[in-house]
Parts: structure tokens; sequence; C-alpha cells
């Protein structure tokens, strides 16, 4: 049950080449801290599977650090987030950047979740990316499905060695309760990781169970908090 630990412990966990998952969507629900502690590691070569690339000026927040640090070797997102530095590192090959239908992506990372070999969508067919893309994982040609007449893209499963998450209030268990649109990629990638660490802005004794939107079951460890 020894789920609480300190945001330095949590980062040290990730290794440089490691694919991590980071909730969030554009400034809100996103781990923040973590990502500022991680950008201070130095780690690098990651590859990191995330909504977007981040907010552009003023202090940077979630990936657009460890991405502005070049610590990021691989981008799976949505969008680049308004981030300029996205399309340039894109244009410069200096990062590769694959973009998924956001609705697409969320998808691909229940899909690692919840063991299943991937989705059927017709989202992308006709377009960049569809048949012929390489899939997110860079290794493989998405495939054309025909079922009952008509066509979907086979999106396969997104998984990660370490996904950071947030909640707005966590228990000793690692059960968490998220408020409102926060929520957003943090229940998912609670599924899809070898590691799940969540950043709190509150940590109590313990949460009732009607307000638990992640089990404590998929939570390794708990970092941040009020007290």
């Amino acid at each position: 049950m020894a789920k609480i630990t300190s945001i330095q412990e949590a980062v040290a966990l990730v290794k440089d080449g490691m694919t991590i998952m980071v909730g969030g969507f554009l400034g809100c629900g996103g781990p923040d801290k973590l990502m500022h502690a991680l950008a201070e590691s130095g780690v690098k070569d990651l590859t990191v599977i995330c909504n977007d690339g981040g907010l552009p000026g003023g202090r940077l927040l979630g990936v657009q650090e460890i991405i502005h640090n070049g610590q990021v070797k691989h981008l799976i997102a949505t969008h680049i987030g308004m981030n300029k530095e996205v399309g340039q590192m894109m244009n410069a090959g200096t990062m590769k950047v694959t973009l998924v239908p956001q609705g697409s992506l969320a998808e691909k990372i229940r899909a690692g979740g919840y063991g299943l070999g991937g989705v059927l969508t017709p989202t992308g067919l006709g377009t960049p990316v569809g048949v012929g893309a390489e899939d997110a994982s860079g290794t493989a040609n998405k495939e054309s499905i025909v079922i009952d007449g008509k066509e979907y893209l086979l999106e396969r499963p997104l998984r990660a060695d370490i996904a950071f998450i947030y909640g707005s209030v966590a228990d000793k268990y690692g059960n968490v309760k998220i408020h409102g649109t926060a929520r957003n990629f943090n229940t998912v990638m609670a599924t899809a990781a070898d590691t799940v660490i969540c950043q709190a802005d509150e940590l109590v004794e313990m949460i009732d169970p009607d307000d638990v939107l992640i089990q404590g079951v998929l939570v390794d460890y708990i970092v941040g908090g009020k007290n």
C-alpha cells in the first residue's frame, strides 16, 4: 500500500528510450509538476503519447518543456497544440511526429489497456492517415478491413512503459477523483501502461467509492498533494 512517493523518485523510474503517456488537454488536467521534474532529469530519446504538443508562450507546461529541451524522439499526438516548436522540429526532421485523429488515439489507448487486438474505424479512409501510412508505432502499415460491405481501418493498440496522469484528489490506496473535463485522457491512460504515476492536487485517507474515477488497482504511485 506504500504508493505515496516523491516526484523525484517517480521521475527516476523513466529511463532513456522509454515510451510514456501523458494525460491532459492543452493546459487542462496535465501532470505539470511531474513533467517539469522530468525535464530537469535530462532523460532523453523518449516516445511520448499525449493529446498535443502544448501551449505557446509564457511558462512551459506539460510536454512542451521536454519537447523544448529536445528530450522527445517521437511524439504521437492528435495535433501540435499551437506549439510552433513541434511544427519546426517536425519539418526539420529533429523529432518524429505522428498525428492521430483524436477519437482514434483514445480508442487505440483503450485497446492497449483492455487487451484488444485493435479497433476498426472509418476515420482516416481516403486521407494520408489511411491505408499505406505508418501506424503510430512507426513499424507497420495500416490495414483496411471490409465488414458487411463497409470498409474500416484497423487501428492497432497503444501501450506505454509509464503513464503520467493527473488527479484532483487521491487516497493512499491509489483511488483517484478528477473534477470535470480535467479527466480527458487521464482515465484511459491509467489502463494502458506498465507503471502508472498520478500527480494529485490533494491527498486524503480514503475517497468515497462513489467518487472514484480511476481505481487504485491501476495506480502504482501517487505524488503531490497540499498536505
